[in-house]
């Protein structure tokens, strides 16, 4: 990537493939981007600049390098595909660019105790990289296989699209209420109703509803 590159990716400014970090003081932090761009479609992460764009640099970007693949090796699991640059400034330092792949087994988890795999997945949303739901985590899980099995549309669909008509979103726990059933298996028949392409998610940042797909 050339100077002229790096500052017209900048100029685009933090979104969904894009996260931009000034120091890497505390790598376990930026680990929890990385591993959410790998459980989404992949991105870039750009240490050496400011939240505002502004192209700070590193002094030992090698240095840095060192500091964030150690805690990628020790608090990414599954291990993730990932390649590094850098790219010199006209101030003498250097931006380091990380460009993460999107994760061929998913999801990926931060641990946060190694020695037990713990650990938390996360997922890009926007410029935001939030904390995966239950939901979200078995749908990453599932989503490149057809090992779900099916669905059969029965009364409980019926009220889900009846319902989705006229408010356009659901939870996981008002489709409990609408079809009298527990949390886990309302989750479940969403998470499966998902899969198949009924429906998409959207997930936030207190929580996730459902839509119908390209409603």
């Amino acid at each position: 990537m050339t100077l002229q590159e790096l500052k017209k990716i900048v100029r685009q400014g933090e979104g969904l493939y894009i996260e931009f970090k000034l120091k890497t003081i505390y790598p376990y932090k930026i680990v929890k981007e990385i591993v959410a761009m790998a459980n989404a479609k992949g991105g870039m992460l750009l240490i050496g600049i400011s939240d505002d764009g502004k192209l700070e640099g590193l002094q030992y970007a090698n240095e840095d390098e060192f500091v964030m693949r150690k805690n990628i090796d020790k608090f990414c699991k599954p291990k993730i595909d990932y390649e590094t640059e850098t790219i010199g400034l006209l101030n003498g330092k250097q931006v380091l660019v990380f460009h993460i792949k999107e994760a061929e087994h998913k999801p990926i988890f931060r641990l946060y105790d190694p020695k037990k795999k713990i650990g938390q997945a996360f997922f890009r949303v926007a410029d935001k990289s939030l904390q995966a739901s239950r939901e979200i985590r078995q749908i990453l899980k599932y989503e490149k296989s057809h090992h779900f099995g099916g669905f059969t549309y029965g009364e409980n669909e019926q009220k889900l699209v009846k319902y989705l008509d006229q408010h356009s979103k659901i939870d996981v726990n008002t489709f409990a209420k609408l079809v009298n059933q527990d949390i886990k298996q309302a989750s479940e028949a969403l998470i499966i109703l998902t899969l198949t392409g009924l429906l998409e998610i959207k997930p936030e940042e207190h929580n996730d509803f459902f839509v119908m797909k390209n409603s």
